[in-house]
């Protein structure tokens, strides 16, 4: 049976050009990038190799990337590294309801730890109340965060204004980035961002490697001791390897932004019309223009999303109800409650996020597969 991925929010499979070109630093050049000998200074021109071409896919300066083990890391870091250095200027942060797990938990980590967090409110389409953060900053806001676009429901939040906001009131602001990296062409310093978060698994690189982008000249603590490596901020001997795989995968999928962004946004609104025509009770969360180009998140009244998941995976589909990271837990997503659905939709939510391989004949037996469960989990009492 053919195997149909839908599912690329949750994690891409890694280029084969990103592979290739990791390959040799687990065997031929498997240097430590801290030693002084040769094949150690290659292990560290390798990663600087790494560092330039993500700073130039985002807008940035080398110096101003580091690289970690994933997004969730580089929340943490960003979040925490920043709050900590701030202490003597306020503690106040602020974040929004639909945030991902790595931003909330670390929020109210830092609560426990005698931080303010305010949480913002979305509208009904996932969108930050800009009026409510303006009026949420006072004289003891050090920070907002706010993520890039949801990895639920795909909204894409309007940053630039967001970044204008915390400026005016000399606030610094972060954004995780995790989903929007490859979907979205990102100018941090055009777009007034101080500091971003990414995760390689999410555009063709391998698990387990991510990169934090800071401002140069924002001072921010680190979160874990050890050595001295990443400019003594993120202790730990460095993954050449996927350092490597994951400077690649960012410099390719930028390189191939227009073609790549076009057809996931073809395929997307085929699958997203296909839908609305043959299940018309369904529900579309999130806006419908402004969202990721491979993101349709649907709710499908009084449908159990597990048994449909289920159901599309005996027919080799690979789909979602939501965010990976929110698998096994009993609660609704947080995202659906925030703008409001009701739990006969909440209960019944389907992801589908489009990635490179992906074609139409793919969606084609999505759609087909789709209305027949739905016609059979709907009539099955």
């Amino acid at each position: 049976m053919k195997v149909r991925y839908f599912d690329h929010a949750a994690t891409t499979p890694v280029s084969s050009t990103v592979l290739q070109e990791m390959l040799p630093y687990f065997e031929l050049q498997y240097g430590n990038a801290s030693s002084i000998y040769s094949i150690g200074r290659q292990a560290k021109k390798a990663i600087e190799q790494a560092r330039r071409r993500v700073a130039e896919a985002i807008g940035a300066k080398a110096k101003e990337i580091y690289f970690t083990s994933c997004g969730s890391e580089s929340d943490n870091l960003a979040i925490k590294g920043i709050a900590y250095a701030n202490r003597k200027k306020g503690n106040h942060i602020i974040t929004s309801k639909i945030e991902h797990p790595a931003v909330l938990n670390t929020c109210k980590t830092l609560e426990k730890q005698g931080f303010e967090v305010t949480y913002l409110n979305v509208d009904p389409k996932g969108f930050v109340d800009l009026e409510q953060l303006a009026n949420s900053i006072k004289s003891n806001t050090i920070l907002i965060s706010i993520m890039f676009a949801n990895n639920e429901i795909g909204t894409i939040e309007p940053i630039s204004k967001i970044a204008q906001i915390a400026h005016k009131h000399n606030v610094l602001f972060h954004t995780d980035s995790v989903q929007a990296i490859g979907n979205i062409k990102i100018d941090v310093p055009n777009m007034g961002i101080d500091s971003l978060s990414m995760s390689g698994h999410k555009f063709y690189a391998p698990k387990g490697i991510g990169a934090l982008y800071v401002r140069e000249g924002i001072e921010f603590e680190k979160i874990q001791d050890g050595g001295h490596q990443e400019k003594d901020k993120r202790a730990g001997t460095e993954n050449v390897a996927e350092i490597v795989g994951l400077g690649k995968a960012i410099e390719e999928i930028y390189q191939k932004y227009e073609v790549y962004n076009e057809k996931l946004q073809k395929l997307r609104d085929f699958y997203i019309e296909g839908v609305e025509k043959l299940i018309p009770t369904a529900k579309l969360n999130g806006d419908r223009v402004e969202r990721l180009p491979g993101n349709a998140n649907f709710s499908f009244p009084n449908i159990n999303a597990q048994e449909l998941l289920l159901g599309l995976d005996e027919k080799g589909i690979c789909a979602s109800a939501g965010s990976a990271c929110s698998t096994g837990s009993s609660s609704p997503s947080h995202v659906l409650t925030a703008i409001g659905l009701p739990a006969n939709l909440t209960e019944g939510t389907l992801r589908v996020t489009f990635g490179k391989d992906n074609t139409k004949e793919d969606v084609e037996f999505l759609l087909k597969s789709l209305e027949e469960l739905i016609l059979k989990l709907g009539n099955k009492d």
